[in-house]
């Protein structure tokens, strides 16, 4: 049966230098179900470590973690990366990892704590995870299809980061499933702002780095169950399954 899910399906964890350290996975737990989200998307920037604390932090709790990435192509678009487990996620983290380069500086882009369910510290990851990966923007999308996730194209009503921001178009040849729109601007204004891109699905997440962001932008779903093959078939208007705008 096809129900409604409320999504936010771009969120940070503290592992990103750019996010709050309030943001452990426990934390992010709690206030994801106090606002009453359905599903979920953990994308910190290129690296996925802090994943499966979330997903352990979430488990026996009305809320559906996807693993997720938010990777910073060659050309410094931002795109996010779905799956259904953390088996592909990790092979596409591999990709990354090895078209990383940098060390980070915490003194100057901020601390990158590996944090676990139970809220200690595992480790710090010393790449330089705010940088561009060395991977051309097609190629990372198709790498993404390669492992069975969902590409969509990260605020792109922003000017720094985004595929329009950075290339003033998108190109037909990359084949993002989805783009997302950023909390500050409603779906119905980004089709008014964005006619040329009426063949693309839209959605809206919170990009949240903070947690009392978590939820401010969202988007309601209809899906069977929360999976990637079901929001596949939302982006593409099948079986019912649509996005709510």
């Amino acid at each position: 049966m096809i129900k409604e899910f409320t999504c936010d399906l771009h969120i940070h964890t503290c592992l990103s230098p750019c996010g709050d350290l309030d943001m452990y996975p426990s934390a992010i737990v709690e206030k994801c179900v106090s606002r009453q989200l359905d599903i979920i998307a953990i994308c910190d920037h290129n690296s996925s470590e802090n994943v499966p604390y979330v997903m352990e932090a979430a488990r026996g709790k009305p809320i559906t973690i996807l693993p997720g990435m938010e990777i910073t192509s060659r050309e410094e678009v931002h795109i996010i990366a779905l799956f259904d487990n953390m088996d592909n996620l990790l092979k596409l983290q591999d990709i990354v990892y090895g078209a990383l380069r940098g060390m980070n500086r915490e003194e100057v882009f901020g601390c990158q704590p590996i944090v676990n369910a139970a809220d200690e510290v595992e480790g710090f990851n010393d790449r330089l995870l705010i940088g561009a990966t060395e991977i051309p923007l097609q190629e990372s999308v198709e790498a993404i299809h390669k492992f069975h996730g969902v590409a969509i194209a990260a605020h792109i009503d922003r000017e720094s980061f985004s595929v329009i921001g950075q290339l003033g178009f998108i190109p037909p040849e990359i084949k993002f499933d989805a783009l997302e729109i950023s909390c500050r601007m409603e779906l119905k204004k980004a089709r008014e702002q964005y006619p040329e891109l009426s063949k693309y699905p839209f959605l809206k997440s919170s990009d949240a780095h903070f947690i009392n962001d978590i939820g401010k932008g969202s988007t309601k779903i209809f899906l069977e169950s929360p999976t990637i093959s079901e929001l596949k078939m939302a982006f593409e208007g099948h079986g019912g399954r649509h996005i709510l705008e």
